[in-house]
């Protein structure tokens, strides 16, 4: 039982040493997922998926001319089978070997009071669904507002009860997210929390990866907000994320680098290929 704990846990953070990420914003259904699926990228982060208050489970479009999609409801997937073939679609015949959704804490603290995480909870089973209807692997918690750890750990260690993994994207107050690494991975124990991706970018952008890793005493993933029209002050050619890349690097190991957003690429005309050959060559 310990040396399968072992290997396990020592094959985890090899494949944790070349996190490629990008975080999907736009609508799957209008982006160009071929791109998205060629150029280098291991990890899929999709944006916008909610959950309400009843514990039926949304995704935003977040994209002009799309609506917004109820995708699971009573325990069922009900999201229709064109978005889950597009989505299933993102890990056939490419190098993306993750794929996640990315929340906020919405509704977490009451659903959690009530009915609780139990197998019998419309979330439960909400998720569970998901996971089955598109092939995730994980649950991205981008908390950046309410932190409250006892329903985030019921409903990170709930998660896990169903075969998610659960990652976090922190931009700030480190002991919130200290204290979900610390209870969410016993010792000894294969993490249920395995990756960190640490926004580099607006409320972030002044945030060292070498320091948070060394609070949260794991490696993370920097991302670093691509080109943009929105807040340009803080958008980063592939030229410049690379020197910030390799310059992080050199001051210690990171687990990987990643980028937001997919919608910003195609938006100001940019390169997939570009920005991935980045991931690529920094992390292999």
């Amino acid at each position: 039982m310990a040396a399968s704990l072992t290997h396990r846990l020592s094959c985890a953070l090899a494949q944790a040493g070349n996190i490629r990420a990008i975080f999907l914003f736009k609508d799957v259904m209008k982006s160009n997922t071929t791109a998205i699926k060629t150029s280098g990228f291991n990890t899929l982060i999709m944006f916008g998926v909610g959950i309400l208050a009843n514990g039926d489970i949304m995704y935003y479009s977040n994209t002009p001319g799309s609506k917004d999609v109820l995708i699971a409801s009573k325990g069922s997937y009900v999201g229709g089978d064109a978005l889950a073939e597009k989505v299933r679609s993102f890990k056939n015949a490419s190098r993306v070997n993750r794929l996640e959704v990315s929340m906020n804490s919405q509704n977490v603290r009451n659903l959690m009071n009530n009915p609780g995480p139990n197998e019998n909870s419309p979330l439960y089973q909400n998720f569970k669904a998901l996971k089955e209807a598109w092939t995730l692997d994980a649950v991205n918690n981008d908390d950046e507002s309410l932190y409250d750890v006892a329903s985030t750990i019921n409903f990170g260690k709930m998660l896990g009860r169903i075969g998610y993994k659960y990652t976090i994207a922190p931009y700030t107050n480190q002991r919130f997210w200290i204290s979900l690494r610390q209870q969410l991975n016993p010792s000894g124990q294969e993490p249920l929390l395995d990756r960190a991706y640490l926004q580099c970018y607006d409320g972030g952008a002044y945030n060292d990866p070498a320091a948070w890793q060394n609070t949260l005493g794991m490696k993370v993933v920097p991302l670093i907000w691509v080109t943009n029209d929105s807040k340009p002050s803080y958008g980063q050619s592939a030229a410049q994320a690379r020197s910030r890349f390799a310059g992080w690097q050199a001051r210690g190991q990171l687990a990987g680098g990643g980028y937001w957003n997919d919608y910003d690429i195609e938006k100001m005309g940019l390169s997939y290929r570009e920005y991935g050959l980045v991931l690529a060559n920094l992390f292999p």
